[in-house]
């Protein structure tokens, strides 16, 4: 098992940002595949912007198939398993599903339905149990150091302040496409024919579980249309 954090990793992440800076996000991949090998992985949640990053590491041409985490929280909306199914055939990608040990009826059993009580603490609850607790079993159970994922730093306030690699929960997040935009994003698709989430068509720029999810509207877009404007992140690419 991967002995939590390498010791030369604080010192060497300014090094590793400086390396980082002009790659653009393929290259930043195959650095992560290169420098820590089994040991590196991409983490998705087949949402509104997934598809870019997904389409970037199935055109790496690499020795070995980078390993892909999907992180099902049991509660996506139908429209996110149709169109994660429509990705993985037409990507023909390996996906490995995470998920809670706890099925979401005994969840609910044990713990009620911990998204309705607006309270911020039982939305972490939540997230530790259906997302991150799923998330950090997966990278043990592959011994995984480095993983890589698709955020990027207008997305939340905790995201503009990112760097291309930190250190999150004891091992290295990689941020290929930090600092893209939307525009990059729809060119992006546009230009590699990636089909759009069918929840985006009906006016969502960010989606995840259908309880916690909402189309854009005057009063919020993005990130705060989320958790029912509790929170803008779920604690995955948080260390606390």
């Amino acid at each position: 098992m991967i002995e939590k954090i390498h010791k030369d990793i604080p010192t060497n992440l300014r090094k590793y940002n400086q390396e980082l800076v002009d790659m653009k996000p393929q290259e930043m991949l195959t650095w992560g595949y290169e420098k820590y090998d089994n040991q590196f992985a991409i983490t998705t949640s087949f949402g509104i912007q997934s598809s870019v990053l997904l389409d970037m590491v199935s055109k790496l041409c690499l020795q070995k198939k980078i390993k892909i985490f999907w992180i099902d929280t049991g509660y996506l909306a139908p429209e996110t398993y149709h169109y994660a199914e429509k990705l993985i055939d037409n990507l023909s990608l390996e996906v490995e599903v995470l998920q809670s040990e706890l099925s979401p009826a005994r969840m609910e059993a044990k713990y009620g339905k911990l998204w309705e009580t607006n309270k911020e603490s039982d939305l972490d609850k939540y997230h530790e149990l259906r997302k991150i607790k799923p998330l950090e079993n997966g990278l043990e159970k592959y011994d995984i150091f480095c993983w890589a994922s698709g955020v990027r730093s207008s997305q939340t306030e905790n995201r503009n302040k990112m760097k291309l690699i930190d250190v999150i929960r004891q091992r290295l997040s990689l941020r290929p496409l930090l600092n893209w935009t939307n525009k990059d994003i729809f060119y992006y698709m546009e230009e590699n024919n990636l089909p759009a989430h069918p929840l985006f068509i009906k006016g969502y720029s960010s989606v995840g579980d259908w309880h916690s999810s909402s189309p854009d509207s005057i009063e919020a877009k993005g990130r705060d249309t989320r958790f029912g404007g509790i929170k803008q992140e779920c604690g995955i690419h948080t260390n606390n």
